[in-house]
């Protein structure tokens, strides 16, 4: 017989017996190990963003030409295309199964919270951009140039791009709306010749247009009258597949079973997508400092760039600090009552990635999996708000609006007064939340809020040169406000949640109970929507509202105790 159940003696002392210790047992890593392993991926995406600087600083003095800037920047080309790919499988994929989890009335309460949330962060970071901008005075009237003709000016307005983000929020064409965005354009009014049945362009208004032979305009067409024309243009009309995903979702939640093998086609979906993500972001170091050296070396004149708009930059990134910082942290604990800058702390690996790629679009994916994985955000909340926000949240771009139209005033010598300023607020936050969520959006919307406080508008030329990095401090501010923005709303949305989690329990009809461990019996013969105790909500879902009560009172204690 083997010696497997015999003990050994050793100096009078009986040991166990010697076993083999099993190969495939986990190993429980600790210290630096532990922290090491929950952090990698947070670790590889900084050391390819401080790859992507030292890099382009480093290769500056030797003038590569544009070929070979081009190949540095291929890498970063790739990754940046890849991640933009995930982007509406994503967003459809969660839009469609987070809203099918909740029933209607849920859908309505979380979607006024998210709407009611972002528009006053947007209108707070336009209001801190103004202070900001008043106080710092960073417009300088040497820094505008002489050369500039009024004649670059077009014609923009709010009225515009408020009709836009209504024909983009409903598009005639879905399949359209995947690869176009509607947008309005002014083109010269066609004018009749002699001959009643020829109508044709008038060039010498197209030419006045360009600035081309202008001193030999006859003075009859030195007007030119320019018409409203919408237009398709190329881009994913993100906002208008989001209100029809989120509109689908909420009715496919209202058919019950017979619909449940199509949220469990796009939750499968958003599971898939999610593990792409994670593959694809082994190749950040590569991705994003190939971005970053890449947009370093194509600045022609870096430094005087930098000395000229130095106080513009600066008052932009105060903005974000105070913002970000101060602001978020406070509304977190406000709201929650938890360590914000631990969940600050979470969303790191997220926002570098937006920091280097300048779009909430393309950092949205590992916004997901940050949220999900790491910060625990209920999914149903996550996958209903980060996609919404990706498109109307826009935090930074409401406060880099403010500060830019202020900036261009003060350089022009303009003094604004009272009824000036509040309309740059209120543009500013109307315009950022039609914005899109790809790079340099905001200098377009600017023009939105020059025209409305007559400003020049030819100005807005000087900010391109420095728009590749503040357009990548404000994104931080766009991708966090999302994230803030759901922990806030789960919060809120607490107790509605719990009571959707104590019906699905109900739903199931489980023998032993509920997850509050109180006992639901039924009685011989007698259906769930018979007992007693049950209250039936609009939505058709039968919840133990006592039991549902008691649970979340009883763990808003214990939250409160670890507070």
């Amino acid at each position: 017989m083997g010696p497997s159940n015999m003990t050994a003696a050793v100096h009078g002392t009986e040991l166990p017996p010697k076993t083999t210790e099993r190969s495939d047992a986990p190993i429980e890593l600790t210290g630096y190990r532990k922290w090491l392993c929950d952090n990698l991926m947070l670790l590889v995406t900084l050391s390819g963003v401080m790859l992507g600087v030292i890099l382009g600083l480093s290769l500056r003095p030797l003038h590569l030409h544009e070929d070979s800037i081009m190949l540095i920047s291929y890498p970063g080309e790739l990754f940046m295309r890849v991640l933009k790919l995930m982007i509406l499988p994503l967003v459809i994929s969660s839009l469609i199964a987070g809203s099918a989890s909740l029933n209607a009335k849920m859908n309505g309460k979380i979607a006024l919270r998210t709407l009611f949330y972002f528009a006053s962060t947007s209108l707070f970071n336009a209001a801190l951009g103004i202070a900001l901008v008043l106080l710092i005075h960073p417009g300088n009237p040497d820094l505008h140039s002489a050369d500039d003709h009024a004649s670059d000016r077009r014609a923009v307005k709010l009225l515009d791009s408020l009709l836009d983000l209504g024909r983009n929020v409903f598009p005639d064409n879905l399949f359209q709306a995947s690869i176009q965005q509607a947008h309005t354009v002014y083109l010269p009014k066609p004018s009749v010749v002699h001959s009643p049945n020829e109508t044709v362009t008038n060039d010498t208004a197209a030419a006045l247009l360009h600035g081309v032979e202008a001193q030999r305009q006859l003075p009859e067409l030195e007007e030119v009258v320019l018409v409203r024309d919408v237009q398709y243009r190329s881009g994913t009309n993100t906002l208008g597949i989001v209100f029809f995903c989120l509109v689908f979702g909420t009715v496919l939640g209202t058919i019950g079973q017979k619909g449940q093998v199509v949220v469990d086609f796009f939750a499968a979906v958003f599971e898939v997508i999610m593990k792409m993500v994670t593959c694809v972001m082994w190749l950040t170091p590569v991705g994003i400092s190939s971005v970053i050296a890449g947009k370093i070396l194509s600045v022609d004149n870096l430094s005087l760039v930098m000395a000229q708009l130095v106080w513009f930059i600066i008052t932009v990134a105060i903005g974000v600090v105070i913002y970000q910082f101060i602001v978020m942290q406070f509304i977190y604990f406000v709201f929650v009552r938890r360590n914000p800058f631990k969940f600050y702390a979470g969303l790191i690996e997220a926002m570098l990635t937006a920091f280097a790629t300048a779009s909430t679009a393309a950092a949205l994916p590992l916004t997901f999996r940050c949220m999900n994985e790491k910060l625990r955000i209920d999914p149903r909340i996550t996958r209903f708000v980060l996609p919404i926000g990706c498109n109307i949240n826009m935090d930074g771009t409401a406060l880099f609006i403010a500060v830019a139209s202020i900036f261009i005033a003060q350089m022009s010598g303009m003094v604004l007064g009272f009824g000036e300023l509040l309309t740059v607020l209120l543009t500013s936050t109307a315009a950022s939340m039609s914005s899109a969520s790809v790079p340099s959006a905001a200098l377009v919307l600017l023009l939105v809020v020059l025209t409305a406080i007559d400003a020049p508008v030819q100005d807005v030329t000087l900010l391109f040169a420095v728009d590749w990095f503040v357009d990548r401090i404000r994104t931080t501010n766009n991708m966090l406000g999302d994230c803030y923005a759901a922990a806030v709303v789960e919060e809120l949305s607490r107790k509605e949640l719990m009571a959707l989690d104590a019906a699905a329990v109900n739903y199931q009809d489980l023998p032993a109970g509920t997850p509050n461990g109180l006992h639901v019996g039924l009685l011989e013969g007698q259906t769930e929507l018979e007992s007693p105790g049950k209250c039936q909500l609009n939505d058709a879902v039968v919840v133990d509202m006592n039991a549902v009560m008691n649970n979340v009172n009883l763990q808003q204690e214990q939250s409160n105790r670890r507070v």
